[in-house]
């Protein structure tokens, strides 16, 4: 399998927008002439990597003599100016109130997993001394620059998809840089102060950035980190849509999103309703009988070997604790559609990690009992 990357000009917010729009209906129709079907799902074949959308998000003004300027750039030969660490920091600080509106779909949160580069950690890349570019495609957000080309310095977030709501993704992408810019402008912070801050260490805290958070690092954090330390570090990832979207009920959080009245209550409301009801369609209608269907395909193979035998019987009873009712319990399936019909999300959220727990178990006990028997 190869990778297809399609890239489109820079423009602004609304018309990049609107050009994921028709660059998806392109792909589909030409695609569709050669008799092929197209999909757009983050995670579409479990082992492999997905597909991502990676967004590059820069700031310009034009001048009163019609000449532009990057905001971004940097005044002093620094990495960014005041303005663009801000709105990095900004960013950084507010992602989790940001992801809900970007992984919004089961498929998407499966996509961000060790070992495809797909960033799972809330950290950035700046490059490793000023002349030498970001390469680090283990972070969310890295630090794009050219020497030649002043224009060229942008961000790159890296968690959207080509399910991700454009419009959205930059609205609260820009929203997040801003509350960054008005802290770094309104404190007359220094281009070596919000460096500093931006490359703290655990525990160390300047007036913006949390405390228990580091935030840079320039190495790959899949390989220079375990698993243990990364959410030391940079937090945890949401393993599921509940655990993206519960922060949404914070309504302290949500003020940066809200700021100039641009996401009212009303419309965060309907994309947390739509976005779990999507959730339990994914669930219930596709998941649930994609399993089922797989797990029935499952047959015992006729040995006189003891072992065998056993490992048979422990699929067979590890298979039904996932899919059958029983007079003293009810399998895991039936629990998962009468948490989503009580909408109680998190104990939704709890057996749908058990859930895709127990599949991967008795999967990979199925693949060696088949191996053993052949």
């Amino acid at each position: 399998m190869e990778q297809i990357e399609i890239d489109w000009k820079y423009s602004n917010p609304l018309q990049s927008a609107d050009n994921q729009v028709f660059v998806k209906e392109l792909v589909k129709r030409i695609f569709m002439k050669y008799g092929l079907e197209t999909t757009f799902r983050a995670k579409p074949i479990e082992k492999v990597a997905g597909s991502g959308m990676h967004v590059h998000l820069g700031i310009s003004i034009k001048k009163k003599d019609g000449t532009r300027a990057n905001l971004f750039n940097s005044y002093e030969d620094g990495f960014l100016s005041i303005i663009g660490y801000g709105a990095l920091m900004g960013m950084l600080k507010n992602y989790e109130v940001m992801n809900p509106f970007i992984s919004s779909t089961d498929d998407s949160l499966r996509r961000l997993k060790p070992g495809y580069e797909a960033p799972i950690c809330i950290v950035t890349s700046l490059g490793k001394t000023k002349d030498e570019p970001s390469r680090n495609r283990s972070v969310l957000i890295g630090l794009v620059k050219d020497k030649q080309n002043p224009f060229a310095t942008r961000f790159e977030l890296r968690s959207p998809n080509p399910s991700s709501n454009l419009y959205i993704t930059i609205a609260v992408s820009y929203l997040s840089m801003l509350d960054g810019i008005k802290y770094a402008v309104l404190n007359n912070k220094t281009e070596e102060a919000l460096l500093q801050e931006i490359c703290k260490k655990q525990d160390e805290y300047y007036g913006y950035l949390d405390k228990n958070r580091v935030y840079r690092s320039e190495e790959d954090v899949f390989e220079y980190y375990s698993e243990e330390k990364r959410e030391v570090l940079f937090g945890n990832s949401p393993r599921t849509v509940w655990e993206n979207v519960k922060v949404l009920n914070n309504k302290e959080k949500l003020k940066v999103l809200q700021y100039g009245n641009i996401l009212t209550d009303i419309m965060i409301k309907s994309f947390k309703t739509t976005t779990l009801e999507k959730w339990r369609l994914i669930v219930c209608k596709r998941k649930i009988k994609e399993y089922f269907a797989e797990m029935s395909m499952w047959k015992k193979i006729e040995s006189d070997d003891k072992k065998d035998n056993l490992d048979w019987e422990e699929i067979e009873q590890k298979r039904k604790y996932i899919y059958k009712n029983t007079s003293n319990q009810k399998g895991l399936f039936c629990k998962i559609y009468d948490a989503f019909e009580k909408e109680e999300w998190e104990n939704v959220s709890n057996l749908v990690i058990e859930l895709e727990d127990k599949i991967e178990e008795v999967r990979s006990l199925y693949s060696a009992y088949k191996k053993n028997v052949i």
